[in-house]
């Protein structure tokens, strides 16, 4: 069950190799100015995760490019977090999925297991039903899907289009899907 991933230490450090990776590829890109980067990671607070997460997980990747005068800031995408999000990616991808159509006692039970208020599910569904669908990335990415995925019923719809075995094998491609999406330039 999906809920199960969300309880799980280890998926969190399984996206944080993931993260490394990522930000190894950006490292290597380095500035368009052609200037090396440093590191320049910044701290995150986020919710819904286990409590056992590592602490390496609190900190989100990002480089500074060292050139004097540039100075510009590179974040690399990620699998953690969703933007500004304060959830973790994985908890708004799951609990926005599951609460398609919610009842007041699932509500409920997510407000007690994770903290998210029902203002908050109404706000994620807002954002994926609005600013998600009307993205320039989802309006070039929703074509590599045949039959096309039903908007009306994201994120659920678009978790279902990636088939595998057990529920973190669908969630790992969600969530590199929508990773360009947790940077300024997504």
């Amino acid at each position: 069950m999906f809920t199960d991933i969300l309880r799980d230490p280890r998926f969190f450090d399984f996206l944080l190799s993931i993260d490394a990776d990522l930000a190894e590829r950006a490292r290597l890109e380095g500035c368009p100015c052609a200037g090396r980067l440093h590191r320049a990671d910044y701290p995150r607070k986020p919710r819904g995760g286990p409590p056992e997460v590592n602490r390496a997980q609190e900190r989100r990747r990002s480089f500074c490019c060292a050139r004097e005068g540039c100075r510009r800031r590179r974040t690399p995408p990620s699998v953690r977090f969703l933007g500004r999000r304060v959830y973790w990616a994985a908890v708004v991808v799951l609990v926005s999925a599951m609460a398609s159509g919610i009842a007041t006692r699932r509500a409920a039970r997510l407000h007690n297991w994770l903290g998210v208020s029902v203002r908050t599910l109404g706000r994620w569904r807002a954002w994926w039903l609005g600013r998600f669908v009307g993205s320039g990335f989802w309006r070039a990415a929703r074509g590599q899907f045949a039959p096309p995925v039903d908007e009306a019923a994201l994120p659920g719809s678009l978790l279902d289009r990636f088939v595998a075995g057990e529920e973190r094998q669908r969630l790992t491609p969600m969530l590199r899907f929508v990773s360009p999406l947790t940077t300024r330039s997504g």
